[in-house]
């Protein structure tokens, strides 16, 4: 059984489509999640980044989840978790809970399928978690556009090629870009992909490029900053 341990928490990840990676981890420790917030994960996966949003602090997540076996197991590790009462998960196309939605967010967060007109492999999981057929970037946009409240952020992870184009039909739809970190794995690399911050508000637009490895097998100073609230390895030892 697959199961990937965090500081207060697990992850069962066995039959999901997407499995627990850097990128995800350090998009979800660097989440604006404010105290109290209500959250909507969309395309939750295994739940890992409802997950990390409660730890930050949300009051109420709610994690939407198109496949069955990927909704299955995200239940099972909210359930086994801290927060229980605070992290919900739905077996939903998100298009369709929009429709029927009685409330919007504080804060919006996905880590989409984002590969367009790219070759698929044969593991039909892996397919609707990595590409945009069943969420183009326009659908998702005007959902969160309907579900974020007027002061919500929306936060989301992508590749780095995408970046303009997805800003450039978020700011049509009146969403700005305020915030960008761009990730990449050593100094020598360029960043692959991007954590994107949008506001209805505008605001001074900030861009930071942030290296996860110092070298291999070490976190730079950065990336530790973010993940040692998480990872096991910088759990603090007793006594």
């Amino acid at each position: 059984m697959s199961t990937f341990r965090f500081q207060q928490f697990s992850v069962l990840q066995q039959h999901s489509g997407m499995k627990i990676c850097t990128d995800a981890v350090l998009f979800g420790a660097m989440a604006p999640v404010n105290l109290g917030d209500r959250v909507l994960d969309i395309g939750a996966g295994t739940g890992v980044l409802a997950l990390m949003a409660t730890q930050l602090g949300a009051a109420k997540v709610t994690a939407v989840e198109l496949t069955q076996e990927a909704y299955q197991e995200a239940d099972i590790n909210f359930k086994n978790s801290p927060w229980a009462t605070q992290l919900e998960a739905v077996h939903q196309d998100i298009q369709s809970f929009a429709l029927t939605a009685d409330q919007q967010y504080d804060l919006i967060i996905s880590n989409p399928p984002f590969f367009e007109n790219h070759s698929k492999t044969a593991e039909a999981l892996r397919n609707a978690a990595r590409h945009t057929d069943r969420l183009p970037f326009t659908d998702l946009i005007g959902i969160v556009g309907n579900l974020l409240s007027p002061r919500g952020l929306f936060y989301l992870l992508i590749p780095a090629h995408a970046v303009a184009k997805f800003s450039a039909l978020a700011l049509a739809a009146g969403f700005y870009l305020t915030h960008q970190t761009d990730f990449r794995g050593y100094a020598h690399n360029e960043a692959k992909v991007s954590a994107l911050t949008f506001s209805r508000t505008t605001a001074a637009f900030t861009t930071r490029l942030l290296t996860i490895y110092e070298s291999s097998g070490v976190y730079s100073q950065d990336s530790e900053a973010y993940l040692t609230g998480f990872l096991l390895r910088f759990a603090k030892q007793p006594g």
